[in-house]
């Protein structure tokens, strides 16, 4: 049996109210505007369109895992990103708003120096690399241990027309020989006794393997700034998204290896979200 739109927005977004969904009204919206194929504008012009058995099959296949507190995005298998879109497999973490300050950050510097060669490390979904190469001229390569992780982000750079991208499997140096005008990394940073505590959306369905930065949650961060001298070229910058906690000790890692003129950049909720230094040659 098949429903009306308006039937259908009332019921489902009663039931995810009822479940202390926050967002309950806008999921509702959004899976059934993707099981119908219809912008949100024509949601609300049709509310008498009565679904097609596959429309409100796919819609309750979508409403059950969101029930089960699955994001949106791997739902729907993407999500938008520096008003670029993406596609998404449990393989990927789910790029946040937050990362485009960093990516901004970085577009900035990039077009300021006139730089021409960056590394992205751990570039998951490619969402960092690929902006870059989309609005900056350069080459990139976007680097990440997971296989399957790769495959989604080739996948993007050809849905996105981007072409400048190299795409290496390599756990952060290990197969790297070149050197850079930039290094930006979003990488895992959070500490491991935390990861059980997260909220389930979060543990239960991101990659443990994108989520997981060691006892202290600054393993990526040690292993990446401590070798970046032999990467970067002279005034290179090194650009890193950090937890809301780690400026401090993140910016002590980044001392000890030459980096100066540090800055820290706070995200939209007024948290520390991103450092970033130059190279100091001696």
């Amino acid at each position: 049996m098949s429903k009306k739109i308006n039937d259908i927005l009332i019921e489902y977004k009663k039931i995810l109210k009822e479940h202390n969904f926050d967002t309950y009204s806008l999921d509702v919206e959004v899976l059934l505007m993707n099981a119908v194929n219809f912008s949100k504008t024509q949601l609300y012009l049709k509310l008498d369109y009565i679904l097609k058995a596959e429309e409100f099959k796919r819609f309750e296949e979508f409403f059950n895992r969101r029930l089960k507190n699955e994001p949106i995005a791997y739902i729907l298998g993407k999500c938008e990103f520096m008003a670029m879109d993406f596609l998404l497999n449990n393989h990927t973490l789910i790029p946040r708003p937050d990362t485009e300050i960093l990516v901004e950050k970085a577009i900035e510097i990039i077009n300021q120096n006139n730089f021409k060669n960056v590394i992205d490390i751990g570039t998951g979904s490619g969402a960092i690399a690929i902006s870059l190469a989309k609005y900056c001229n350069i080459s990139i390569d976007a680097i990440d241990i997971s296989f399957k992780a790769l495959e989604i982000a080739k996948e993007n750079a050809k849905l996105n027309s981007v072409k400048n991208i190299n795409f290496i499997q390599s756990n952060i140096f290990e197969n790297i020989n070149n050197r850079y005008d930039m290094i930006v990394s979003n990488p895992p940073y959070i500490k491991t006794k935390v990861i059980e505590n997260l909220e389930s959306n979060v543990r239960d369905y991101e990659p443990i393997l994108a989520l997981d930065g060691g006892e202290n949650g600054l393993i990526f961060y040690e292993e990446i700034t401590n070798n970046a001298c032999k990467y970067l070229n002279k005034n290179g910058y090194l650009i890193f998204e950090i937890g809301y906690d780690q400026a401090e000790e993140v910016e002590k890692i980044m001392e000890k290896n030459n980096f100066y003129n540090i800055k820290v950049l706070k995200d939209l909720s007024g948290l520390d979200r991103v450092i970033l230094g130059n190279i100091k040659w001696i």
